[in-house]
């Protein structure tokens, strides 16, 4: 993109030294992902710099390996379910607290954005005693349940935002047309929000996929997830595999990231064509 026509020399130099900052500071977040990730292609089990050598050995581990599978195919059932669970939840809550008459919205949205202030190891040691409780401890349902608590306020966000700029006009004209509320909304509502619903279901996914700390304290040994899985190998037994699994995770969180852009340009497009 070219830079703008400024007034003046110092405005312009303002401008690129605005990019250089903004450039310097995301450099300095992700070198740290940049340096680790070529680890995982090493050719021997240590963290060495040069590499002796290229393999995907630790990749086909991750792939191969009973342990490293069962993670793996834990963590998307159970982010999968939460993500359904989340996306229904908060898309619902959303909708709620984007009338305009709704009462004590601050309260009650203080209430909803709780499990993203509150610590995290706070609301696991939370859930580890009710769950214990309700006889729900070391289950799968208890685990999707207590990762659905993190991962719908995500949607909450997502789907307020988009519903910010949503022109309930709209919806009164199809009431007014003779369309029913659930018409209205499928044919009117929910597709111009849509792209704010996928937006955050993909946050709900990965905070499920990549969640640690609660699964330590709600989830069994049968319920061991990848990242469980991970910090069980940081603990034990230090292996390039714990970087090839790190690895997938960030391409995953890219890929979603990637979509999320996507789906606001999405959504800014239809905004302006409504």
């Amino acid at each position: 993109m070219a830079a703008p026509v400024y007034a003046s020399p110092i405005e312009k130099g303002w401008f690129y030294l605005h990019r250089v900052i903004c450039g310097a500071i995301l450099l300095f977040l992700i070198a740290p992902i940049l340096v680790v990730i070529p680890l995982s292609f090493n050719s021997v089990p240590f963290f060495t710099y040069p590499m002796p050598g290229f393999s995907l050995r630790w990749y086909e581990e991750i792939f191969t390996n009973e342990v490293w599978r069962s993670g793996l195919s834990n963590s998307l059932f159970t982010a999968s379910c939460v993500t359904v669970l989340a996306t229904v939840l908060g898309t619902l809550a959303a909708l709620g607290l984007s009338r305009p008459n709704f009462p004590w919205r601050p309260a009650v949205m203080s209430v909803l954005m709780a499990p993203l202030i509150v610590p995290v190891v706070i609301t696991a040691l939370a859930g580890y005693f009710f769950y214990a409780d309700i006889g729900l401890l070391s289950t799968f349902p208890g685990l999707i349940l207590a990762h659905t608590t993190l991962a719908t306020p995500l949607v909450v966000i997502t789907v307020t935002a988009t519903l910010s700029g949503y022109d309930h006009t709209l919806t009164r004209a199809a009431t007014g047309l003779g369309a029913p509320p659930i018409t209205a909304f499928f044919r009117v509502t929910l597709p111009l929000i849509l792209p704010g619903i996928i937006s955050g279901s993909l946050f709900a996914f990965f905070t499920s996929f990549g969640e640690v700390v609660v699964t330590l304290f709600i989830a069994g040994p049968a319920q061991t997830t990848l990242p469980k899985v991970m910090f069980s190998g940081m603990r034990e037994q230090i292996s390039p595999g714990i970087i090839a699994a790190a690895s997938v995770l960030v391409l995953f969180a890219i890929i979603a990231l990637t979509t999320v852009e996507f789906m606001r340009r999405r959504s800014e497009r239809l905004r302006g064509i409504s």
